[in-house]
């Protein structure tokens, strides 16, 4: 009886699937004879409708992106951190931040950074391997937001960016 039921559901399959088929233009050399012959159709249950993944934009371009980013960035027991992050063309960074109403010497780290995700976030990747990778938002051309080490938005609830600063002359 099992046997029955398993041929019986795999026959059912085969059908199901034979008329997920997406259709095709018909080619010249079919004849009247295969258009008229009858075909079975059983009624399958109709998925919902899957939106197109977004096109990707085009890739940042590093060179163009780089600068000097600066802003006050949230701090659990300060203030705020003052930071500024000088992005070099060459792939290179530097970040400093110094912590506000702190006597200690403001942080400095050094590495390199690269642009992932299509251009929409980049990463810092420290030359001290004690120190964590960065993670920022790309949200424009002239600012970035800080990632947690996982990619989401930092939890703090503040919103911070750093900005992108005017060209010297």
């Amino acid at each position: 009886m099992n046997r029955k039921h398993l041929t019986a559901a795999c026959l059912v399959s085969l059908v199901v699937l034979a008329g997920c088929k997406r259709e095709t233009a018909a080619s010249p050399d079919v004849g009247p004879a295969a258009e008229s012959q009858p075909v079975a159709t059983i009624p399958a249950e109709v998925a919902p409708a899957v939106a197109p993944a977004p096109v990707a934009g085009p890739a940042l371009d590093t060179k163009a992106f780089a600068g000097n980013f600066s802003g006050t960035l949230p701090c659990a027991d300060c203030p705020g951190i003052d930071t500024t992050l000088e992005l070099h063309t060459d792939g290179t960074f530097m970040l400093m931040e110094t912590y506000q109403e702190r006597k200690a010497e403001p942080g400095m780290l050094e590495g390199t950074w690269t642009a992932e995700e299509d251009g929409s976030r980049i990463r810092l990747d420290p030359n001290s391997k004690s120190e964590q990778d960065r993670l920022f938002a790309v949200n424009s051309h002239d600012q970035i937001t800080p990632l947690g080490s996982d990619g989401t938005p930092a939890a703090s609830g503040v919103a911070a960016s750093l900005k992108r600063d005017a060209p010297k002359p």
